[in-house]
C-alpha cells in the first residue's frame, strides 16, 4: 500500500509540475491560420508603393500568450527577393504595428505591409511568388509562421497594368486552393496611405 501512495504522489508531483510549466513558464508560439485573402498590387491608384494585405488569425500556442512587436513580409519570385517591412494593422481603426499581444484565443485582424522607404521600386510581375510571413516576438529573433505558392499569369499581369490594379487570390476551401482576380485594393487603402506616408515623413520606418 505504501508503494502504490508513493506512485499516486509521485504523478501527482509531476502532473502538478506540467501544469505549472505549460501555464506560468512556456511562452509557446505564435502561429497563424491560413489567411483568407491575399493581395499583391498599389497602395491605391496613385502610389508608387506596393503592398501586400492579408487576412488572419494570430494565436499564441500556449495560455501564456506572447507580445509582438514587429511583422513583416518577405516575397521571393526566382532570384528576386523583396522584405515588406511597415506593418499596419486594424485595432479600431488602422495603426502603426509596433505592439501586440496574442492570446490563446487569438486576434483576427487586417494587416497591412509596405516596401520600404529607401528607394527601392518594386514591381509585381508575372511568376511564380513564395509569400512568408514573419513574427518578432520579444526578445526573440523573426520567425516565419506561413508560406505559401501563389502565381501570377501573363494575362492577370497585363491587366494590373492597365487598371492599375491588383490582384486578390481568395482561398477557397472546398478547393483547397486560392482562387485570384484583379480588383483594386482593400477599401482601406486610402486611409493607410495617409497614415503610412505620415510614418514616413516622421521617419519611424523598421529598419
Amino acid at each position: 500500500m505504501n508503494y502504490i501512495s508513493t506512485i499516486i504522489s509521485v504523478i501527482a508531483i509531476l502532473i502538478s509540475g506540467l501544469t505549472f510549466w505549460l501555464t506560468r513558464l512556456n511562452k509557446g508560439q505564435v502561429k497563424m491560420t491560413r489567411p483568407t485573402v491575399i493581395f499583391f498590387g498599389p497602395d491605391n491608384p496613385v502610389s508608387n508603393h506596393k503592398k501586400v494585405f492579408i487576412r488572419t488569425l494570430l494565436y499564441s500556442s500556449s495560455e501564456q500568450g506572447q507580445y509582438i512587436q514587429n511583422m513583416f513580409v518577405r516575397l521571393k519570385r526566382g532570384e528576386s527577393t523583396q522584405n515588406f517591412n511597415i506593418w499596419v494593422y486594424e485595432d479600431n481603426g488602422l495603426v502603426r504595428g509596433s505592439g501586440l499581444f496574442v492570446g490563446k484565443s487569438g486576434v483576427a485582424s487586417n494587416h497591412h505591409f509596405l516596401t520600404p522607404v529607401d528607394g527601392t521600386k518594386y514591381e509585381f510581375l508575372q511568376g511564380t511568388y513564395i509569400l512568408e510571413v514573419y513574427v518578432e516576438s520579444v526578445n526573440r529573433t523573426p520567425k516565419k509562421i506561413f508560406q505559401e505558392q501563389l502565381d501570377i499569369s501573363e494575362m492577370q499581369n497585363e491587366k494590373m497594368k492597365n487598371n492599375v490594379a491588383g490582384i486578390y487570390f481568395d482561398w477557397a476551401p472546398n478547393t483547397q486552393s486560392y482562387f485570384a482576380h484583379i480588383d483594386q485594393g482593400p477599401k482601406e487603402s486610402s486611409e493607410f496611405q495617409k497614415l503610412a506616408e505620415k510614418f514616413m515623413k516622421e521617419g519611424k520606418i523598421i529598419k
